[in-house]
């Protein structure tokens, strides 16, 4: 994943697009970038890796040197960005966040062309250079956007920095959002609405689906219009968008609210408190106690200074000891306590395990009952990069198909459905394995529900396997 933001304005806003950016850092732990517009028409622009230090502190210095009224950051997991292009539509930084499917298949024909990569990283093509060569092939941006996100499979949000103003595409299906902003100075672009208030941006409108928009100080033109094919990702508001932010006028803490009080709704286990797995099951937790009356409690901690998100690390070890070690238990929340936890998913499951084991062993809970607040992950995400390294084969419901059904993927519909004794037999599975007191998932229709918005315009590819 990843996320960026961007302002044009009349005044000297790089101090604001370096924090607008920064409230994008639980989007990424790799790479972060800032790119800006001087006055006389030249590019400024910095990348930094930030594996091991926070985006704050790796540009901080930086901000003595860069000015202008037009700019855009990015935070990335993998590729550095944003890049300055020179092109037949003249010199641009650009920006893109999303996951291309297809990305060996055009750099091949790229390359046989004759054209040529220099952002390299592990032997892989850095997908916004690819998507920049895409653009490059229309007669002007807006031609040569269209034509990226015809090509890529996958998706592709994006965002331009010219000489002429900051354009700002939305993925043709709208998997992410995109959201612009103004001030009394001029306008702004996130992909997090949270990161405007604080800013004092207030929010305009949120772009479509394919809809290309110009932004200048002056204003935001319409240069393609929206799409009425909607697929936003559904897992923004289960997981990784931020509690603040709200994506087509529906906040992410208040769907995570009601999605615990659905699991709350279809349960009648018997505990002594609700507990939510830090940060966004915190949400799912608080819901899932207002309706059941059950108390909420802090069983764990969260120590936030310097561990950045588990799921980003690309070896699973490093995953597995940064969750350890971001996750402080209260032993006397937890021993001797029947314990319900609210958690946004449950993916490979290992870290989890590793947790369960040592709440017995060394923190003395008497049950754990656990609470994912989405459906099983019975299908790998096409669309949006959540980790690189991460397989299909590793999620924890594939490995109790595979035993299910003697080393075999089969009925994988049945598997996704939780009407059907396959579906129960995976869940006991899992169950079984992480050792917990019981086990029950949200299902995908209380979590459409919770979301509110229609089936149709969410993807819940991962959880359905349907288009």
């Amino acid at each position: 994943m990843g996320g960026f933001f961007g302002i044009a304005s009349k005044r000297d806003i790089v101090l604001d697009v370096f924090y607008g950016t920064d409230y994008h850092s639980h989007l990424g732990t790799q790479r972060g970038g800032m790119a800006t517009l001087n006055d006389d028409g030249t590019f400024n622009h910095r990348i930094h890796d930030i594996r091991n230090a926070q985006f704050r502190s790796k540009f901080h210095e930086d901000l003595n040197d860069m000015t202008g009224k037009s700019a855009i950051g990015v935070i990335s997991d993998y590729e550095n960005q944003p890049l300055i292009i020179n092109s037949h539509h003249g010199r641009y930084a650009i920006a893109t966040v999303g996951a291309i499917q297809n990305i060996d298949k055009l750099t091949e024909k790229a390359c046989n062309s004759g054209a040529h990569f220099a952002e390299m990283s592990r032997n892989e093509t850095n997908p916004t250079e690819l998507i920049a060569h895409l653009i490059n092939q229309g007669e002007n941006f807006v031609d040569g956007i269209k034509n990226a996100q015809e090509l890529i499979e996958g998706s592709a949000s994006i965002l331009l920095l010219t000489n002429d103003g900051i354009y700002a595409a939305r993925d043709k299906f709208g998997r992410t959002p995109v959201v612009i902003g103004k001030d009394e100075d001029g306008f702004a672009v996130t992909l997090e609405s949270c990161a405007f208030p604080n800013l004092h941006y207030s929010i305009i409108r949120e772009l479509g689906p394919a809809e290309i928009v110009k932004i200048t100080a002056d204003g935001v033109e319409k240069l393609q219009c929206a799409s009425d094919c909607m697929k936003i990702c559904a897992f923004l508001w289960v997981y990784y968008g931020y509690p603040a932010s709200s994506y087509e006028g529906r906040n992410a803490e208040e769907v995570r609210n009601t999605c615990g009080e659905k699991l709350a709704e279809r349960d009648n286990v018997e505990a002594d408190c609700v507990c939510g797995i830090p940060d966004s099951g915190t949400g799912h937790a608080l819901g899932y106690a207002y309706t059941s009356g059950l108390p909420y409690k802090r069983s764990f901690v969260k120590y936030t200074p310097t561990w950045p998100r588990s799921f980003m690390p690309q070896n699973q070890n490093e995953r597995n000891r940064v969750a350890r070690m971001k996750l402080i238990p209260i032993r006397e929340l937890i021993e001797g306590k029947r314990l319900l936890f609210c958690e946004d998913s449950i993916v490979r499951g290992t870290q989890l395990q590793d947790t369960i084991k040592k709440l017995y062993s060394e923190y003395g809970a008497k049950e754990i009952h656990m609470r994912p607040a989405c459906p099983p992950l019975v299908y790998g995400c096409k669309y949006l990069n959540f980790s690189r390294s991460r397989s299909v084969d590793e999620l924890a419901t594939r490995i109790a198909i595979k035993e299910l059904e003697n080393g075999e993927y089969a009925h994988l519909d049945e598997y996704s459905d939780y009407t059907t004794d396959k579906y129960k037999n995976m869940i006991e599975k899992i169950r079984e394995r992480l050792n917990l007191t019981s086990l029950q998932f949200q299902t995908l229709d209380d979590l459409i529900d919770a979301i509110g918005l229609p089936k149709e315009k969410l993807c819940t590819y991962c959880w359905s396997g349907k288009e």
